[in-house]
């Protein structure tokens, strides 16, 4: 399947509404933002035509409301922002990004220890895929 248009900051605060309300009318989208959030009613909506025309979300109208509801998961987004993300700022290689990410961040214990589980997991899957 072809990559989506990106998001911007706007458009992915609006995208992340709808996926956590399952799906959500203009109003709602708007009442759900945060208070400190100076956007207007109208730029709510555009934002919303913006990421059905992007495919990210889909309109239905029911009664006189258009309902909006995700096209596509977050998990699918969050991956092809990332993706992106390492493309644009290290070449593709994901390495740099997480020893970036290990060295400025203070890490606990517990955290440390979960890490090493997911790298244990993914050693051993590597493993698997070789001796296939």
């Amino acid at each position: 399947m072809p990559a989506r248009p990106g998001l911007a900051k706007s458009e992915l605060e609006v995208a992340q509404i709808v996926w956590r309300l399952g799906k959500a009318t203009v109003r709602e989208v708007y009442e759900a933002l945060p208070e400190n959030r100076n956007l207007d009613f109208k730029t709510v909506q555009t934002y919303l035509r913006r990421l059905e025309a992007k495919g990210y979300v889909r309109c239905a109208r029911e009664g006189r409301s258009n309902v909006y509801r995700a096209q596509v998961r977050p998990g699918s987004v969050i991956r092809q922002m990332i993706d992106d993300f390492v493309a644009r700022l290290f070449g593709g290689e994901p390495f740099p990004l997480v020893t970036q990410l290990f060295e400025t961040s203070d890490l606990t214990d517990e955290e440390i220890d979960r890490l090493r589980e997911m790298l244990d997991q993914l050693k051993a899957r590597a493993h698997e895929r070789s001796a296939e």
